[in-house]
């Protein structure tokens, strides 16, 4: 049977009228004026001949713009399509195939009257958005995500992040949350931040892209109370001087494994990370801190061990896409991991990267995590080369910090006081490029395979 609920920015409107719903490079909306352009801009679409169902592509930078175009597809019942603007014009085709329309500039009132009938409903079997993966292991695939599994999402996320939406404190203070979102938009990590913020009433904060001076104003300076990063960004932050950011909560901080020395460091500055696991077809948050969200269930299947109890993730829940799941409810990750006595979810690396070397399975991201762990490392890629007696060789490339001059053997006996000698990288390539990475932040691993 389906359920239907009040929409969540027509329900934050009418409770929160004056409260900030965005701020953004181009401006800022209460939640009654955020409320009220996407009536108007549900109607300009209707004019253009959207009707409910229909894809609409938002070819739009991060911002306000882009807020109101997207909560105008949901108010008129039309699927959002978020588009990267920094695809190529081919990557961008592909990406708004099949949208009826291509939403280019901010919508504007169509002179339609304000009777034009727009709903202020979700049904949450309804699909919302189609987000792209990030494609580090291939072509971006197109993900259906429902009105329910955003909002499980965003439910289960506020409980573990103790979601604040009081107006009053005992100092006077507004403590309500200000989510900086300095990701892509047009990935499921960045736009489930403004649906959160809808769904809470609270206010999320856009940047146009990560640019590490502004981040780091904007959490020094601005309130911030919640931050996602990914594992690059985080170290571009403290290697800027992020230390002690005042009202910040949690930095939560994915994309990828995370290395421990990485978390250390930022603790030690002062900094409240929480490393998160998530996927799109999981409409982003799996777990967050270690443990899943309440309404998530996770367990390892037995794909090929890369150590003891490590295997394929699964995840099974509301948060998970329809059409990504398999005959028995559970969605397949590709992701390694092994849970703990206590559940807590550690990522361990990809099934597709899982190299073998003599017949033992290495993660390559378990020796990329060692080897940044080194002083003279800023980042570092591992990957499996055809090799006559190996079969694969344990290969790293490596980019060293600004003045330093790591030597490949000092790199080798480091990873061999960790690591199985099995796993220690036969070779060791140096290189003063940035490692290529996915529009989100993701190590683009095949690009250099």
């Amino acid at each position: 049977m389906d359920v239907v609920i009040e929409g969540w920015l027509h329900r934050a409107a009418r409770t929160h009228p004056g409260s900030t719903a965005l701020d953004g490079p181009d401006g800022s909306r209460t939640y009654a004026e955020l409320h009220a352009a996407a009536r108007l801009g549900a109607r300009a679409l209707r004019a253009r001949g959207v009707a409910p169902g229909d894809r609409v592509a938002i070819a739009l930078a991060p911002g306000v713009a882009f807020a109101e175009t997207f909560h105008a597809c949901l108010q008129l019942g039309a699927v959002a399509v978020p588009v990267d603007m920094r695809l190529a014009a081919d990557e961008r085709a592909l990406v708004c195939d099949g949208a009826t329309l291509v939403v280019e500039e901010p919508l504007k009132d169509e002179g339609r009257s304000e009777t034009s009938p727009v709903a202020s409903a979700h049904d949450l079997d309804a699909v919302a958005a189609v987000i792209h993966t990030s494609g580090t292991t291939s072509a971006p695939r197109p993900i259906e995500l429902t009105y329910g599994n955003f909002l499980w999402s965003a439910l289960g996320s506020a409980v573990a992040l103790d979601v604040r939406r009081s107006h009053r404190s005992s100092n006077g203070r507004d403590p309500r949350e200000r989510w900086l979102c300095a990701l892509p938009v047009s990935h499921v990590g960045g736009l489930s931040i403004l649906v959160r913020s809808a769904i809470y009433a609270t206010t999320a904060v856009v940047h146009e892209r990560f640019d590490t001076e502004l981040v780091l104003r904007a959490l020094r300076e601005q309130r911030i109370t919640l931050v996602s990063l990914v594992a690059t960004t985080l170290a571009r932050l403290l290697d800027a001087g992020l230390e002690r950011p005042p009202a910040l909560r949690w930095a939560l901080t994915g994309g990828g494994p995370v290395p421990e020395a990485l978390i250390e460091r930022a603790r030690a500055a002062g900094v409240p990370v929480s490393a998160t696991y998530g996927l799109t077809e999981a409409c982003s948050q799996v777990t967050t801190g270690g443990p899943p969200l309440f309404c998530t269930q996770v367990r390892i299947a037995g794909a090929p061990p890369a150590g003891p109890g490590v295997g394929e993730i699964m995840v099974a829940g509301p948060t998970v896409a329809p059409g990504s799941r398999d005959a028995d409810g559970w969605l397949r990750t590709g992701d390694l991991g092994a849970l703990d006595e206590h559940g807590f979810l550690r990522i361990t690396g990809r099934v597709a990267d899982t190299i073998v070397s003599g017949g033992e399975n290495v993660a390559p991201t378990e020796v990329e995590a060692v080897l940044e762990a080194h002083p003279d490392v800023l980042e570092a890629a591992v990957l499996g080369r055809p090799d006559p007696s190996w079969g694969e060789a344990v290969v790293a490339i490596v980019v060293p910090r600004p003045d330093s001059t790591p030597k490949e053997e000092a790199l080798r006996a480091h990873c061999a006081s960790y690591l199985a000698r099995y796993k220690v990288p036969k070779q060791v390539d140096f290189t003063d490029t940035p490692l290529p990475r996915t529009r989100s932040g993701k190590l683009l691993r095949r690009a250099l395979s």
